[in-house]
C-alpha cells in the first residue's frame, strides 16, 4: 500500500507546483489576451480575468501522476492505466482550451465529449475495470458514456463563481480519496489526492476576488478526470443500488447546480446551452450573500454529500437510511433553488 507519508508527498509537490504554475499562467493570458471579457449577460465579473488556470491545474496534474507512477513500486507498471485516465480529460481540455479562445458551439462540444465517453466506456469494460459493473457490458456502456459527458458538463457549468469549482472539486477528490485508499485502488487515491491539492494550489489564484480563471480548458478536464475516477471506483458495499448512489453523492452538488440551471431554463423554454444567472451560486448572491459567503456556503453543501458518501462507503452505519436521507436532503434543495427567482 501507499504510506501516508507517501499520499502526503504527492499532495505537499502538487499543491506547490499548480500554485507556481498558476501565476505565470497567468502572465502569459495577460501577454496574448487570453482573457474572460465581461460582454455577456450571464458575466458577473466587471473586468476582464485571465484564463489559463486550466493548463496550469492539468500540466500539474499530469506531471505529478506520472511521476509518481514512475517512482512508487507500488503503482508501477501503470502507466497505461494512468494514461487512460489522463488521455480523455486531455482531449476535452484541448476543447475547452479553443473554445475559451474562439467560443465554439455547442454541437462541436458534444461530439468530442460522446467520442471521449465512448472510448473510456470501450476501455473500462475491455480491462474489465469498472469499480462498479452492472453485468451487462451494454448497460455498462451506455451508462459509462451518460456519466462522463453528464459530469463534464455539470463541472463546466458549476464553474461560475470566484472559487466556487475549484472548492468543490477539491472536496469531492478528497472523498474519493478515502474511499479508493480504504478499498486498495491506490492509482485512484493517489490521482485523487493529487486533484485535491491542485485545486487548493489553484484555490489561492481563483478565490474571491479570482486573479485567474480555469476556464473550459479546466473545467472540462477536471470533470472528465473526475467522471473517469468515478466511474473506475470500487465502494464494495455490496448492494448495487447503494454503490451507484456514492458517485452520485460525491458529485452531487454539481448535479444539483446543472439541474437547477437546465429545469429553469426548460420551464421558461430557453435553450439549456445559452449562459445564464440561473445557478446555485446567482441565486444565493440574489438572497444577499457576498460573494465569498456564496462559496463557502457550496463547499459546505459539496462537504455534507461526499461525507454522507465517504460514511456510507467506508462505515457500519445503515447505508440504505443514509442514503434515504441523502437523497431526500438533495431534492429538498432543488426545490428550494427552484422556488427561488430564475435571474
Amino acid at each position: 500500500m501507499i504510506t501516508n507519508g507517501q499520499y502526503l508527498t504527492l499532495f505537499i509537490v502538487t499543491l506547490i507546483l499548480v500554485g507556481t504554475l498558476t501565476p505565470i499562467m497567468r502572465k502569459i493570458a495577460l501577454k496574448y489576451n487570453f482573457v474572460d471579457k465581461p460582454n455577456a449577460t450571464h458575466k458577473s465579473h466587471e473586468q476582464a480575468i485571465a484564463y489559463l488556470g486550466g493548463v496550469a491545474i492539468s500540466l500539474g496534474i499530469a506531471l505529478v501522476i506520472f511521476g509518481a507512477v514512475i517512482t512508487q513500486a507500488k503503482l508501477s507498471g501503470e502507466i497505461a492505466l494512468a494514461s487512460s485516465l489522463l488521455g480523455p480529460a486531455f482531449a476535452l481540455g484541448i476543447v475547452g482550451l479553443i473554445d475559451d479562445r474562439r467560443a465554439l458551439p455547442p454541437l462541436p462540444r458534444f461530439l468530442v465529449q460522446s467520442a471521449a465517453g465512448t472510448f473510456t466506456a470501450f476501455l473500462v469494460i475491455s480491462t474489465n475495470t469498472v469499480g462498479n459493473p452492472s453485468g451487462n457490458s451494454l448497460l455498462d456502456a451506455a451508462i459509462t458514456v451518460l456519466w462522463i459527458v453528464g459530469i463534464t458538463n455539470a463541472i463546466n457549468f458549476f464553474d461560475n463563481l470566484d472559487g466556487g469549482a475549484s472548492g468543490a472539486v477539491a472536496i469531492s477528490s478528497i472523498g474519493i480519496f478515502f474511499i479508493a485508499n480504504s478499498n486498495g485502488q491506490f492509482l485512484i487515491s493517489a490521482t485523487a489526492i493529487i486533484i485535491s491539492a491542485a485545486m487548493l494550489g489553484f484555490l489561492i489564484w481563483n478565490k474571491s476576488p479570482a486573479k485567474i480563471y480555469m476556464g473550459d480548458a479546466g473545467s472540462l478536464f477536471l470533470g472528465t478526470l473526475l467522471a473517469v475516477l468515478t466511474i473506475r471506483l470500487n465502494p464494495d458495499v455490496g448492494s448495487m443500488s447503494i454503490s451507484f448512489s456514492i458517485p452520485l453523492l460525491l458529485l452531487a452538488l454539481p448535479i444539483l447546480d446543472t439541474s437547477v440551471a437546465v429545469i429553469s431554463r426548460v420551464r421558461r423554454r430557453k435553450s439549456i446551452f445559452q449562459g445564464g444567472k440561473d445557478h446555485l451560486s446567482h441565486r444565493l448572491i440574489r438572497k444577499g450573500f457576498t460573494k465569498r459567503q456564496t462559496a463557502y456556503a457550496l463547499w459546505s453543501l459539496a462537504g455534507i454529500f461526499v461525507a454522507l458518501a465517504v460514511t456510507i462507503a467506508t462505515s457500519n452505519y445503515p447505508s440504505t437510511f443514509l442514503t434515504f436521507i441523502a437523497g431526500t436532503f438533495w431534492l429538498g434543495l432543488l426545490a428550494a433553488f427552484l422556488a427561488s427567482a430564475d435571474e
